[in-house]
This record gives structure tokens, C-alpha cells and sequence, in this order.
């Protein structure tokens, strides 16, 4: 076989053994892996000269729609919910104070001119959602925090690149920009995005529930197939494809899904391969020499961003929010810089911006800076405010819909409620149809194999096996509630729907 076929193969084979393998040191360490993955690239450089910006710009793009999607999925929309607000605020006010304060400095520091400046300050001013989701992943702190970071980190990317692409077409066009349409094209974009992502997150749980595959290994893909669907349609009509790729995945990841623990490992696994390719690829673009040149000024742009510019945008956006003092200081120190803003570096590049190179390796320098110095500390500085709540729980089940092929059943995991109607209810006088099976119960870690004389009890976590087309029936009837300690509420089951 040709050598210039399997040099290539054994090289990708190295980078991934090597990049998961780095995974578990960086735990160990106390900071993000993509700090190793850059410096294999940066290494890798001396061997392998790579200077081809765009395929790392389009495998960035690809990488950033996986990752913002398996991030999406993996978070509960109701923790989601009760910080929205200052979420949104932050993924757009606070951009952009950010961008202003730090290109504010880059104009005196780095002698740029203006608009070179705030283009600098647009292309960090956004935290990452790579960074955020693979350090909050593993870490256990105080909800409101983590939901709003990771909330804020998951939807300001379309603000980045909004920003850097519309500074990018002042500098290239000045005079010919009108500033109404340029508002209006930001509601555009964030606005049809979101309505893309919930009408294409409707559409896959549609689907993925009620598609016969008979290869279970089919649904991760078909789901993956949606989250690309829902990029490239928002991004044919205008609008912010990450953006949509974000809300269709916080959709399905919230909903029932078939194969849903499926579908979740793959994007996982997907996940972190992407990041370690595109962090990779990332560091082969920068050459050592070149970036060597602007250390001073990386790190100086770097101290400012987390200690000025990131605290002031943060602390002017939520100021009349009920975020306290530490609270606030907590969400300056966690906002992570990554893999959006050296892709968005090369942004510049690809268009010819004079001092394209200069920008590109002071982001550079902010990314590995921001990554060695907030990435390392989260967690000390969560224990040192109060936040760090211990080790995360890890559930030994899964809420997980399996489809028996052809057989037009599902197994359904359902934790009954608190105060659940069928408190104290014998399995046996539940007058289910005979067709909806209670076949199995996790009660406090314990895995009960029911009889009809099986007492169910609240947060019970039970799987039922039932015809697909009474899963949502099935689901509602064991989700109900007393209406009251004293009057419990009288349930009916799950109407046979031929017979109705």
C-alpha cells in the first residue's frame, strides 16, 4: 500500500492513543487536557509543517457543532430555566463589554488601530463551551453557578462570531456598513436560530422515537444527523447555526428519547475526539518562533482579560441581578477561553486582515494562559467561596428507552415523584393493561425483581415495558401526584387506545 496512505493513518492513530491517554494525566495534573492537545500540535509542528488555515478553520466548525450539541444534551433544561436571564445577558452584554474593555487595551498595548483592536477583543470576549463542559463535567458545584456558566458558555458563541465577522467587514469594507442592519441582522440571527433548533428538535424526537432502525448503533448517528441539520439549515437562511445546534440539543436532551443512553455515550466519545483533532490541529498552527515573539504582550492581554476586562463585563451585566458578591466573582473567574477563540483567530487569516498573525498568536497566548490559570483553580477557588459542593453523584441508572426492534414495544425507565399517587399501591391492583408489564425496580441502589404483590413506594425508579404507542400514556400515569397527604387522588390507567 502506498506509504503516503499509511504515514497519515499511523499518525491519527498516535494522536487519538495519545490524546486519551493525556486525558487521565490532565485530571491528575489539575488542568484542562487542551492544554496537552495544543502542545502535542505545537510539537508535532517541528516535524510536520501545516499552515492550512481554512481546513482548520471548516474542522473547527464541525468540532464546535458536536461539542456544542453532546454539551446540550448532557444539561437539564430546568436548571437551565431558573438562571436564563442573566445567562442571555452575559452571553451578550457582558460579550460585549468584555470585547470593548479588552480592545480598549489592546489599542495602547499592542499599537493596533482601533477597529484592529476591538476585533482582538471580539474574538476572546466569549468563554468556551469545550472548556467549560469538559471541566465543569467532573466537577460538583453549587447549581446556579455551573448552570449559569455552562448556560452562558453554551449560547454566546453566536455573539463572538458576530462581532468578529461584522468588525472583520468594517475593516474590509469601512464606510458601507449600515448600523440598522447590522442590529437587525443580530436578531435575525439569534432569533430564526432559535426557532430552527426547537422546530428541528421536535422533529428528531419525532423521528428517533418513532423510526423502526434495525440496527440499534443507527440512532446515535440519525441523532448527530439532526444536529448537522440544524447548523447548516440556520446557516443557509443567515442565522447562528451554533446557536441552533445548542437549543435542538437542550430539546432532545430534556425529552424521551429511544436510545437515549445510546445516544449519549456516542456523542461523548464523538466528543472528545473532535476536541482532541481540532486542539491538535489547533497547536500545528502555531509556530513556535513566531509565537515565542509575542509572549510579553500574550501574557499581559491574558491578565487583563481575567482580572479587568472578564470581572467588569461580568459585574456591569449582573448588577441588578441577586447574584451576591462571591457569586459573581466565581462566574468572572470560571469564564474559560478555548477553542472558539482560536478558531475565530483564524477567522482574520482566512480574510487577509493586516496583523492577522499578531492577533492570532496573542488569542493564542490568552487561550493556553486563561486554560493553565482558571482551568487549574476552578475548584479551589469554588472550595475557597463556599461553592464546591463535594463529589459529584453519579447515578448507577439511567433513564433509558430501549426499542425491541419490530416488536413495537419499549422498556421505559420512570422515577415516580415524591409524593407519588401510587404510594404504598400493589403492583397487581394498579388495573394496568395487560400488555404494560412493571418489570423491574432500583429502590435506595437495590435492584427489585417485582411480583403483583410488589408494594411500590415514591421515588421508586421503575422500568415498564409497554406498546410505543402508549409510552406517553404509561409515562403520565406514573409521574402523578397526591393532591394532598390526606386525599390521595384517584388514578386512572393508561386507556387501551384500540379499544378507544
Amino acid at each position: 500500500m502506498d506509504v503516503y496512505i499509511n504515514q497519515p493513518i499511523l499518525l491519527v492513530a498516535i494522536v487519538l492513543v495519545l490524546g486519551v491517554v493525556i486525558t487521565r494525566f490532565s485530571s491528575r495534573l489539575g488542568f484542562p487536557s487542551l492544554v496537552l492537545f495544543i502542545i502535542i500540535g505545537i510539537l508535532l509542528n517541528q516535524v510536520i509543517y501545516y499552515d492550512d488555515v481554512e481546513t482548520t478553520q471548516l474542522i473547527g466548525m464541525i468540532a464546535l457543532v458536536i461539542i456544542l450539541f453532546e454539551g446540550g444534551l448532557q444539561t437539564n433544561i430546568t436548571a437551565i430555566k431558573k438562571v436564563a436571564g442573566p445567562a442571555v445577558l452575559l452571553a451578550t452584554i457582558g460579550v460585549l463589554l468584555t470585547s470593548i474593555v479588552l480592545g480598549i487595551f489592546a489599542y495602547f498595548i499592542l499599537d493596533l488601530n482601533l477597529m484592529t483592536s476591538m476585533l482582538l477583543g471580539a474574538i476572546v470576549g466569549s468563554t468556551d463551551a469545550a472548556a467549560v463542559f469538559a471541566v465543569f463535567g467532573s466537577k460538583n458545584i453549587k447549581e446556579k453557578l455551573s448552570s449559569t456558566i455552562e448556560a452562558e458558555s453554551g449560547t454566546n458563541d453566536p455573539m463572538a462570531v458576530f462581532l468578529t465577522v461584522t468588525i472583520i467587514s468594517i475593516i474590509e469594507m469601512p464606510g458601507e456598513n449600515n448600523v440598522f442592519l447590522l442590529i437587525l441582522s443580530f436578531f435575525w440571527q439569534m432569533g430564526v436560530a432559535v426557532l430552527v433548533g426547537l422546530t428541528i428538535g421536535r422533529l428528531a424526537v419525532y423521528v428517533i422515537n418513532r423510526i423502526d432502525l434495525e440496527a440499534s448503533g443507527l440512532y446515535p448517528v440519525l441523532s448527530l444527523g439532526f444536529a448537522m441539520l440544524s447548523f447548516g439549515v440556520s446557516e443557509v437562511i443567515g442565522a447562528s447555526g451554533l446557536l441552533a445546534v445548542y437549543i435542538m440539543a437542550l430539546l432532545m436532551g430534556n425529552r424521551p428519547l429511544t436510545y437515549k443512553h445510546s445516544i449519549l455515550r456516542f456523542n461523548e466519545g464523538l466528543a472528545w475526539m473532535m476536541q482532541i483533532i481540532m486542539f491538535i490541529m489547533l497547536g500545528l498552527l502555531a509556530f513556535p518562533d513566531e509565537l515565542f515573539n509575542y509572549t510579553i504582550q500574550g501574557i499581559l492581554m491574558a491578565l487583563i482579560l481575567i482580572f479587568i476586562a472578564r470581572p467588569i463585563g461580568v459585574f456591569l451585566t449582573l448588577i441588578a441581578s441577586k447574584y451576591d458578591f462571591k457569586e459573581k466573582v466565581f462566574i468572572s473567574w470560571a469564564g474559560l477561553r478555548g477553542s472558539v477563540p482560536i478558531v475565530l483567530a483564524t477567522y482574520p487569516l482566512v480574510s487577509g486582515i493586516e496583523n492577522g498573525y499578531l492577533i492570532f498568536n496573542v488569542v493564542f497566548f490568552i487561550v493556553i494562559f486563561s486554560a493553565l490559570l482558571q482551568g487549574s483553580t476552578i475548584t479551589p477557588v469554588a472550595r475557597w467561596l463556599g461553592f464546591d459542593e463535594g463529589e459529584a453523584d453519579t447515578p448507577s441508572y439511567s433513564v433509558e428507552l430501549l426499542a425491541l426492534g419490530q416488536t413495537q414495544n419499549d422498556i421505559y425507565g420512570i422515577e415516580l415523584p415524591a409524593l407519588s399517587a401510587h404510594e404504598n399501591a400493589k403492583i397487581k391492583d394498579l388495573d394496568l393493561p395487560p400488555d404494560i408489564l412493571v418489570i423491574a425496580i432500583i429502590r435506595d441502589e437495590e435492584l427489585i425483581t417485582p411480583n403483583g404483590d410488589t408494594v411500590m413506594h415514591s421515588e421508586d425508579f421503575i422500568y415498564v415495558m409497554m406498546p410505543r404507542k402508549l409510552r406517553e400514556r404509561t409515562e403520565a400515569y406514573f409521574s402523578k401526584v397526591k393532591e394532598n397527604k390526606n386525599k390521595p387522588k384517584r388514578t386512572e390507567p393508561p386507556a387501551d387506545e384500540e379499544k378507544t
